[in-house]
C-alpha cells in the first residue's frame, strides 16, 4: 500500500549519557546539528530562490537547483492546476548523472487522468517500487518516472488559503526513505514553494490583463486612426440604396460577408454598419488591415502567440481573433494575405478555434467575420495566387459597394457633410458651395473615390477665404464636352449634364436667381435634387434667405 503521512515526523535531539562529564561532544549530536545547519542552508537557498522570479520556468529551476544540490533528487516536478480551465501544466527538470538538468513543460487537458485531483496531491504520498506501479496505472504522468528508471516518488499539496495550487513532485532513482527521512523539511520547502506560486500566478494574471488593455488600447488607436472621417454612411442614390438594403438583410444573420469595392469607397464603413446592426454590436468591432502590416508577423497578430515563440516576443500575446471573441473581426485587404498563410485562416474560419504561435493550446473562438478587398480574387484564383476554397468560405454574402462615379447625385450631399466637418475642424466657416465648384465635382470621375473627393474637399476649404468654399482652377481639371463615361453617364442623366446656375453671375440678382432654380425644380429644396443642392448652399442657408427675402415655396409647388 502506498504510504500516507498525515501529521509531522521529528526526533528530539538527546546527548549520551555521561558525555557532558567527559566533556566530548557525541557524534550523533554532531551529524545532527550538522543536518540541521544543511536545511536551514537549503531552506536559504529555496526561500533566496522563489523570492528573485516571478517566472515560473524560472521558478521551478531555481527551486529544483537548490533541492538537488541537498538531496541529490533526481526529478523535481511542478504541477499547477488552472482554476478556470481545468488544465494541469506541469513544469519539470530532470537531473542526468552528471547532474545536467533538462527541463520539459507538459500539459494536461480538462478530464485527462494526470488532471484528476489526487494526482495533484491532496496529501502527502510517498511511494517505492511496487507502490511507484501502481501509482503509474492511475496518473499516466508518473510513468515517465518509472521509464527513467525512478524507484521512489513523493508528492506533496501546495497549499494556499485552503486553495490547491497543485502540487511538488520528487523522484529519486534509489529506493531509499530519502523522503521520509526530510519530510520536514519537503513540507517547509512545499509550502514556501505555494507561497511563490500563488504570487507568480497572481502576476502572471496581472501581466495578461496588462497586456490584454494594451493590445485593446492598441487596436483602438489604430481603429480611431484609420477610422474614415464620416461616422454615417452618406448616399441617397438606386445604387447606395440597394446597398443598404443589403447590408440591413445580411446584419440579422451571423454569416460571413465579403465587401468589394474599388479603393477608398467606403467598404470600413459598410462593416462597421453591419456590425452595429448585428446582434454582436454589444460587443467589439475589431479591424485589421491584412496589407499593413508585414507578412512574418501576419500570423501572430492574427492568432496571437506565446511567450519566446520567436525573436522579439518578450510576452504572450493575444491575436485579433481572440480579441474579437463574441464580436466581429474586420479584415480589410484580404486579397494581400500570403498564400502560405491562407489555410491557417482557412481552418479557424472553419473550426472556429485558435492556436498562438508557439502554442499547443486550442483556443474556441467566437468571430463573426466581415473581409474586405479591392482585388480581383477569381483572377487571382486563377493565377494559382489565391486559394479558392478561402475565397468561397469568405464569399458567403458578397456586397459590392459602388464608385463615386456610378453614384454622383451623391456628390454634393458628401461635398457638403465634408465641408462642414472640416470647416469645425479647422476653425473656418463656410456656408456654402460655389455651383461651379459642385458642377465641376459631379463631372469628376474619382479615381480615389470618396477618399479622394474628402481631400479634395480640404484642401478647398484650407484655401477658401470667404462663406463660399470654391474649388482651385488647378484642381478636377476636366473637358465638358467628354461625356462621364460608363455607369457614370446611366446613374446620372440629365441633371448632370445640365449646367447648375452661378451664383457670382452678375447679371442676375441673388432673389432671381433663388427663385429660377425654385422654378426649375419644381419648389423642392431639399434632396440631391433640390434648389439647395443646384446652388450649392446648405439647405438651412437657402430657407433663412428664402424668408428674408419674402420667398414662398408654396408658389412654386404647383408648377410644371
Amino acid at each position: 500500500m502506498v504510504n500516507r503521512v498525515h501529521h509531522e515526523t521529528s526526533s528530539a535531539i538527546q546527548p549520551a549519557p555521561g558525555s557532558a562529564d567527559r566533556g566530548v561532544v557525541p557524534i550523533e549530536l554532531v551529524d545532527s546539528l550538522r543536518r540541521e545547519r544543511d536545511h536551514l542552508q537549503t531552506l536559504v537557498d529555496v526561500t533566496n530562490a522563489v523570492l528573485s522570479t516571478l517566472q515560473i520556468d524560472d521558478l521551478v529551476e531555481e527551486v529544483a537547483r537548490a533541492i538537488y544540490s541537498f538531496l541529490g533528487v533526481d526529478y523535481i516536478g511542478l504541477s499547477i492546476l488552472d482554476a478556470e480551465s481545468g488544465e494541469v501544466h506541469s513544469h519539470s527538470v530532470l537531473f542526468s548523472a552528471d547532474g545536467e538538468a533538462q527541463k520539459q513543460v507538459t500539459h494536461y487537458p480538462k478530464g485527462h487522468p494526470s488532471a484528476r485531483p489526487g494526482g495533484l496531491g491532496k496529501h502527502v504520498v510517498i511511494a517505492h517500487r511496487n507502490e511507484l506501479v501502481q501509482l503509474v496505472g492511475d496518473y499516466p504522468q508518473f510513468a515517465a518516472l518509472a521509464e527513467q528508471g525512478c524507484q521512489s516518488l513523493c508528492v506533496l499539496p501546495l497549499m494556499s488559503s485552503s486553495k490547491s495550487l497543485g502540487a511538488l513532485v520528487l523522484a529519486y532513482r534509489q529506493s531509499a526513505p530519502i523522503f521520509s527521512d526530510n519530510l520536514t523539511l519537503l513540507r517547509q520547502i512545499a509550502a514556501r514553494i505555494a507561497l511563490a506560486l500563488d504570487n507568480a500566478l497572481a502576476y502572471q494574471e496581472i501581466s495578461r490583463l496588462k497586456d490584454r488593455l494594451a493590445n485593446e488600447n492598441l487596436v483602438l488607436s489604430e481603429e480611431i486612426s484609420n477610422y474614415e472621417s464620416f461616422d454615417e454612411i452618406i448616399g441617397q442614390s438606386p445604387v447606395m440604396s440597394m446597398v443598404l438594403e443589403q447590408v440591413r438583410i445580411v446584419a440579422e444573420t451571423d454569416s460571413s460577408v465579403l465587401i468589394l469595392g474599388e479603393t477608398g469607397t467606403g467598404k470600413e464603413l459598410i462593416a462597421r454598419a453591419i456590425h452595429n446592426l448585428s446582434p454582436r454590436k454589444k460587443h467589439r468591432l475589431v479591424t485589421m488591415n491584412c496589407a499593413a502590416i508585414p507578412a512574418g508577423l501576419l500570423e501572430s497578430d492574427l492568432f496571437g502567440h506565446e511567450k519566446g515563440s520567436f525573436t522579439g516576443a518578450a510576452a504572450q500575446r493575444m491575436g485579433r481573433f481572440e480579441m474579437a471573441n463574441q464580436g466581429t473581426l474586420f479584415l480589410d485587404e484580404i486579397g494581400d494575405i500570403p498564400l502560405e498563410l491562407q489555410p491557417k485562416l482557412l481552418r479557424v474560419l472553419q473550426e472556429r478555434e485558435v492556436e498562438r504561435v508557439g502554442g499547443q493550446k486550442v483556443i474556441p473562438v467566437d468571430v463573426r467575420v466581415i473581409a474586405a478587398t479591392s482585388c480581383d480574387l477569381p483572377q487571382m484564383i486563377a493565377e494559382k495566387r489565391y486559394r479558392s476554397d478561402l475565397f468561397y468560405r469568405l464569399n458567403v454574402f458578397p456586397i459590392v459597394v459602388p464608385p463615386l462615379r456610378e453614384r454622383p447625385e451623391d456628390i454634393p450631399l458628401l461635398a457638403q457633410f465634408f465641408t462642414q466637418k472640416i470647416a469645425r475642424r479647422i476653425n473656418r466657416t463656410i456656408e456654402s458651395i460655389s455651383a461651379e465648384s459642385i458642377d465641376r465635382l459631379m463631372h469628376h470621375p474619382w479615381p480615389g473615390n470618396v477618399r479622394e473627393l474628402q481631400n479634395v474637399i480640404e484642401r478647398a476649404v484650407i484655401l477658401s477665404r470667404g462663406p463660399v468654399l470654391t474649388l482651385p482652377q488647378t484642381d478636377l481639371q476636366y473637358d465638358a464636352s467628354v461625356p462621364i463615361p460608363g455607369p457614370v453617364a446611366e446613374a446620372r442623366p440629365a441633371p448632370v449634364q445640365r449646367k447648375a446656375p452661378q451664383l457670382d453671375d452678375s447679371t442676375e440678382s441673388e432673389r432671381e436667381r433663388i427663385i429660377r432654380v425654385l422654378r426649375e425644380t419644381n419648389g423642392i429644396v431639399a434632396g440631391p435634387k433640390g434648389a439647395a443642392a443646384r446652388l450649392g448652399i446648405k439647405r438651412t442657408t437657402l430657407l433663412s434667405r428664402m424668408q428674408r427675402m419674402g420667398i414662398s415655396v408654396k408658389s412654386f409647388e404647383e408648377l410644371d
